[in-house]
Formats: C-alpha cells, structure tokens, sequence
C-alpha cells in the first residue's frame, strides 16, 4: 500500500512540474509580448536587466503554482 501512495505522490509532483512549466513558459510570452523590445533577442545579446526580470518571472510563477499545487494536495 506504500508503494502505491509513494507512486500516487510522485505523479502529483510530475504532474506539478509540468503545469509548472507550462505557465511559466505562458508567463514568458506574455512578458514578451507587452515590453516593446524582443526579449528573446535581448538575452541573446547578453542584457543582464533583461535576463534578471525573466528570472524574477520564472521564480515568482514558481513558487504561486508549486504553492497552489501544494495546498490542492493536502
């Protein structure tokens, strides 16, 4: 019965991961899509302001949906 539980727990974390990711990568594109410059090619050349407020983007949407997964577990 364990196993089953220890099972049942690691699909809940896959499945967090993925859902995780997936509003992250929503939470890019919109970053992308409402700054006038392209963030894409703005961390391609290296502009660390840029490459901070993404990762601020991806820390902050991170912890919102690890923390909302997490309460929907308990």
């Amino acid at each position: 019965m364990e196993f089953a539980i220890t099972m049942l727990n690691f699909t809940y974390a896959v499945a967090g991961a993925l859902l995780a990711l997936f509003f992250m990568l929503i939470g890019y594109k919109l970053f992308d899509k409402i700054t006038p410059f392209n963030t894409s090619k703005e961390l391609a050349d290296g502009n660390v302001a840029v490459g901070l407020v993404v990762g601020a983007i991806f820390i902050g949407l991170g912890m919102a949906i690890g923390l909302v997964i997490g309460m929907g577990l308990n």
